[in-house]
């Protein structure tokens, strides 16, 4: 079996999540904020602020700016659906823009029909650990009055024009889920330049608590509890989670040298394959490669061609499964999921770029450690189910 990623854990990792447990401190504590300052110093950032995952990450984001019902949040069109869902949670509405189908990134061209007098910010989503194009998304949103919170899910050691991803907008989030580049199995950070800002996330992720459950036991009077000003979440990174957070750092610069290798041989493999459209490439993006998505079959990339391509792609992808080697799609739309098809009243049409990126995007399997013979065992398989799948479809 050849799976679509492979989290990287080693002895390091096993003996320092048991530091927490040998210590009795395993909520919230020194190794958290280990981690907090391993990550700032990686993305060169003023401020991290750990958190449970990256959709809680968002979801603190979008109360600390003071998003509210009535509110509207531009939000690209494809992507994972905890971006649209942390608007939805302010009773706020996510109004999508459709993608660059180079990129799989909000297209920043398609942005400004979508601004409203109700429009109050914009999440940039980095797919796939490739950055947004967030020279025009930022200049937009400063002329338009707008905030920026980057989801910055997938970009770890992702970097645009010199500068990692998250360190743009007023905010941006990480995650840790564990197909991520580095784990803490779930998890996730928030970037921001702003100390006043990033003391009111860490307010936030606790409760709304003065001060943290650490910084009272670390105090006279520890048996007081904290004052509480405002209503916030129980959104905080265990100790458990943020000591393996600080082991996986410290391999983190040979995890990502992997994976950018395993990325170079597919696009060597691949370089001459037309019916794939491979990653984007630009001097000023540095590709964080969380994942290796391409586009299929890019010459049929339109809506009356879509549906047939879907059906030749899933049993492409299936018949690579039964031979032991995982793909998957890109990510979905949400604006063509139920639940927003359905409140919104959208259609296919209406984001056509996502709606074909869902249903033409293929990953192919990518992680640390991957070898030569795995990369080809990938490629040559696809050569060979492409031409299974088509001979049975027309058949």
């Amino acid at each position: 079996m050849i799976p679509i990623t492979r989290a990287i854990f080693d002895e390091s990792d096993l003996a320092i999540i048991q530091e927490p447990l040998k210590s009795g401190w395993v909520v919230q504590g020194r190794f958290v904020k280990e981690f907090e300052d391993r990550f700032a110093a990686m993305a060169r950032a003023p401020h991290a602020v750990a958190v449970s995952s990256c959709t809680t990450g968002l979801h603190i984001a979008m109360a600390a700016l003071g998003v509210k019902p009535g509110d509207e949040v531009l939000v690209p069109a494809f992507t994972w659906v905890a971006t649209a869902n942390c608007v939805e949670y302010m009773g706020a509405k996510p109004v999508f823009v459709d993608i660059d189908p180079r990129t799989f990134n909000i297209d920043p061209a398609q942005i400004e029909r979508y601004i409203t007098p109700r429009t109050v910010g914009i999440i940039p989503v980095h797919m796939f650990g490739l950055s947004a194009d967030m020279a025009p998304v930022m200049e937009i949103a400063q002329r338009h009055g707008l905030f920026v919170v980057e989801d910055a899910a997938c970009s770890f050691d992702a970097w645009y024009q010199g500068a990692h991803t998250g360190t743009f907008g007023d905010f941006g989030v990480f995650s840790f889920h564990p197909r991520k580049a580095i784990t803490t199995g779930e998890g996730g950070m928030i970037l921001t330049r702003d100390a006043a800002q990033a003391t009111h996330a860490r307010t936030l992720r606790d409760h709304g608590a003065s001060r943290s459950d650490l910084e009272r036991h670390e105090q006279k009077y520890s048996f007081l509890l904290a004052e509480y000003h405002e209503v916030g979440f129980n959104y905080r990174m265990t100790d458990i989670q943020g000591a393996l957070g600080v082991s996986q750092m410290a391999k983190a610069e040979w995890i990502m040298a992997e994976r950018r290798a395993a990325a170079a041989r597919y696009d060597a493999l691949l370089a001459d394959v037309e019916w794939l459209r491979l990653p984007f490439r630009h001097p000023d993006y540095v590709h964080g490669y969380q994942s290796y998505v391409t586009w299929f079959r890019p010459e049929d990339a339109t809506l009356e061609a879509c549906d047939a391509v879907f059906e030749q792609r899933n049993a492409m992808m299936a018949a690579m499964e039964e031979n032991g080697i995982v793909t998957r799609q890109g990510t979905h739309a949400p604006p063509h999921l139920h639940y927003y098809a359905q409140k919104y009243g959208i259609r296919p049409e209406d984001y056509p770029n996502a709606y074909m990126a869902e249903r033409m995007s293929i990953t192919l399997p990518l992680y640390a450690g991957m070898t030569d013979e795995e990369s080809r065992q990938v490629v040559d398989a696809l050569h060979a189910e492409l031409a299974s799948t088509a001979g049975a479809l027309a058949g």
